[in-house]
Formats: structure tokens, C-alpha cells, sequence
């Protein structure tokens, strides 16, 4: 199957979709004072398949993101175990990263600039269907403006019981930002203030103030630490948080805007790419059994024909002094 190329006819701004990968947007190319930077690290032949899902482009996760211990936990009274042969498992013991991103997805909808993805767990992997306590249905809208990627997610509950649900994006975005950079002069920031407490990369539900060798507030450039951390403590009143890459030699910046739902911010540095992940969630790891342990995770349920809906939106532009 062709990947889905979406194009902002006045800017000359792009981005490519796999459908049949998740519906990975593997490609966003923005024209930044007329000159185009690839902002996504992915494969070149990523498109062939024959990659790992979650390692390259914005694997979408859901309806989980990042681990559930051994693929095992409780709700509603019930206890669910789901086989690491037959779902993403992270080669240590656990599920990871849900249902979506290594299966197809369906286009219900595409224009010039935008285009719109839909997977519901008993239509497009109904053989998964038994390890949620409900059917589910996501869509995801991607559309290119001028220099930013635009994203609206929309979590439906169609079924007649509750739905439990978190969400996470696990973009890879590639540094440096123009060929005349190096990746050493690329700045990361985020406001997280506190960093939960990991064993074998599954929360122990505690947390403690940011280390100052991880903490973003200021600003870190990149290869000073190696980052597979779970950060939280951001604004608590903010609409929206802002993780920012400053290419100071490049004088360009990327931005990733989401709305305040997302409470947790994952920070990985990958071995197998030059690149850096800020993955936003709105929920912790493993938070479905943490939560039955009473640990605040930003959990969340959605009732018998609910929705809702949240935005991302990747932002490319010169450096803002």
C-alpha cells in the first residue's frame, strides 16, 4: 500500500502517513524560510514493513502507552492476561504500547493537506479483542499548515461497557535540524519538575524532583545524558505544554505543543537512531495496575458512547529569542 502524502499547497510543507503501519506519519518536511527541514527520524525503508513499528516516525499508542507489567492486570473484578506472542511485547516480559501501531488502519477521509485515519479494535484487529475490557474506536486527523503538523486525536467508547484508556505518542524527531548543524548543538527543554521512580522501566509509583543530570526546565543539550526516563510534574494549570528542540547553530526550533491532559512526558535518547524522542501521555506506564494500587496515573474511562477529543501539533520555525 502507497503511503498517504499530504501537502500545504502555499507553504510546500509535507508529511507522509503509512495507513497499513499504524497510520505512522514516518515524514514531516517543513519549509522553514524556504528551506526544507525533515523533522521525523525513520528508516529509509520504513515503508517496506520490514521495520520494528514502534522505532521509527509517531507510533500512536493506545489504549495503552508503554508497558503493562507481563501483559497482566485487573478491572471491573476481571483479571486479563495478554499473550506476549500476540500482542507488542517489549522482549522483557510486558506489553507495550497497545493495540494500534502494528496493525492497519482504515481512511475514511483525505484532502490535499489533510488526512484522516480510524481504527476500532473489533473491526481491524478483533483477534485483540478480548484482552480490553471494551471495544474502542480512535481517529486521528493529521493536517499540514505552513510549517507545523497538526494532529486531532478522538477516542470513542462504542460499546455498552466502560472503556479504560490512556494515550501516548512516541514521535522520534532527528537532530540536527539543517545539514550544516551537529546534533550536539541541539537544545532540549520541557518544564518537568519531578521524574517517577523506575525499576526495570516500570514505574515503582513513586516519584521525586527531576534529577539535576535530566532536568529540562533550562535546557540540556543533547548527548550530555542518555535519556529513558518518565517525567512528570509539569504546569498542572497550563491549557497546553510546550517541549521544545532549539538547533542553535541551525538557527531552528521544533516545538511540540499538546493540550494539558498530557501529564507525563517520556524523554528517550534511542541507540539505533541520532534522534531524540519527547513522547507525550496521559497517562504513567503500567498505569492500569498502578491505579488498582491507588497511585494517581491520570487513568482514565470513557462511558458507553462517550468521546473525546486532544490535539498535538509539531511546530517548525527559526529560533523564537
Amino acid at each position: 500500500m502507497e503511503p498517504v502524502v499530504i501537502r500545504d499547497a502555499e507553504s510546500g510543507s509535507s508529511a507522509k502517513i503509512a495507513p497499513q503501519l499504524g497510520f505512522n506519519c514516518y515524514e514531516f518536511t517543513a519549509i522553514v524560510a524556504g528551506k526544507p527541514v525533515s523533522v521525523l527520524a525513520a528508516a529509509d525503508d520504513f515503508i517496506s514493513g520490514g521495520q520494528k513499528p514502534s522505532h521509527h516516525g509517531i507510533p500512536l499508542l493506545f489504549p495503552f502507552p508503554n508497558r503493562i507489567a507481563g501483559g497482566k492486570y485487573q478491572w471491573a473484578g476481571k483479571q486479563y492476561c495478554m499473550p506476549l506472542d500476540q500482542v507488542a511485547n517489549d522482549g522483557a516480559g510486558n506489553a507495550i504500547h497497545g493495540f494500534c501501531l502494528d496493525r492497519p488502519w482504515r481512511v475514511i477521509d483525505q484532502g490535499e493537506n489533510y488526512v484522516i485515519g480510524q481504527f476500532q479494535l473489533s473491526l481491524d484487529a478483533p483477534d485483540r479483542l478480548k484482552f480490553w475490557p471494551a471495544d474502542f474506536c480512535i481517529e486521528v486527523r493529521y493536517e499540514v499548515a505552513g510549517s507545523n503538523l497538526k494532529s486531532e486525536i478522538r477516542i470513542i467508547n462504542p460499546d455498552e461497557k466502560d472503556l479504560p484508556w490512556g494515550f501516548g505518542t512516541h514521535s522520534y524527531f532527528q537532530l540536527p535540524l539543517s545539514d550544516d548543524s551537529e546534533p550536539q548543538h541541539c537544545l532540549l527543554q520541557a518544564a518537568a519538575s519531578e521524574e517517577w521512580l523506575l525499576n526495570n522501566c516500570l514505574p515503582t509509583g513513586e516519584k521525586r524532583p527531576v534529577s539535576p543530570e535530566k532536568d529540562l526546565r533550562e535546557g540540556l543539550y543533547y548527548g550530555s545524558t542518555k535519556f529513558d526516563d518518565v517525567q512528570t510534574g509539569l504546569p498542572a494549570d497550563a491549557k497546553e505544554h510546550e517541549f521544545l528542540i532549539i538547533d542553535e547553530k541551525a538557527g531552528i526550533q521544533v516545538a511540540q505543543v499538546c493540550d494539558g491532559i498530557f501529564r507525563e512526558l517520556v524523554v528517550f535518547t534511542p541507540p539505533w537512531a541520532t534522534a531524540v524522542c519527547m513522547e507525550p501521555y496521559t497517562c504513567l506506564t503500567d498505569a492500569i495496575n498502578l491505579e488498582n494500587r491507588g497511585v494517581d496515573v491520570g487513568w482514565r474511562t470513557l462511558a458507553p458512547g462517550e468521546e473525546f477529543k486532544m490535539s498535538i501539533e509539531i511546530r517548525a520555525g527559526l529560533i523564537i529569542a
